[in-house]
């Protein structure tokens, strides 16, 4: 039994020390805002936050996550209103959507980490996640408004 602290909350999980992050919080916690989208560790479907970190959960095993704060999309705001996720409508960057949530929460990190980065900042931390229906001009742009807001 391994205990989590995900989105604020402590949560018991019963599954195997080399589980994927990921999949705990898809089958066991019912998180399915993370998505799935290599296994990889190269597209970025997956990214949460590991202590405020931007980090791909489908490579973190879960006995590396234990004693440290999680946070998904889920938790990022309950009602959608952290300023990047108002900068993502305001740009309205989705296309298909599948890569959002990866997105977002890796621009989150970056925000939080650099209130005010420069365009090649936010485009070197940026590449770490794929768009398959690139939007990475409405990505930057999002980035650009929701910076000094995060």
């Amino acid at each position: 039994m391994a205990t989590l602290t995900v989105n604020e909350r402590s949560l018991q999980v019963q599954a195997g020390p080399e589980t994927p992050l990921l999949w705990v919080l898809r089958e066991h916690l019912g998180l399915t805002g993370t998505k799935y989208g290599c296994g990889a560790g190269t597209c970025g479907a997956c990214t949460v936050h590991l202590d405020g970190e931007a980090v791909f959960s489908c490579q973190v095993p879960l006995q590396a996550a234990e004693g440290r704060r999680i946070t998904t999309i889920e938790g990022l705001s309950a009602d959608g209103s952290h300023p990047v996720q108002r900068a993502w409508i305001a740009e309205q960057v989705p296309q298909c959507g599948y890569c959002q949530s990866g997105q977002i929460m890796r621009a989150a990190a970056l925000l939080a980490a650099n209130a005010q980065p420069s365009r090649e900042q936010i485009v070197d931390a940026m590449a770490a996640n794929l768009c398959r229906c690139g939007t990475y001009h409405r990505i930057v742009r999002a980035v650009e408004r929701a910076a000094g807001q995060a």
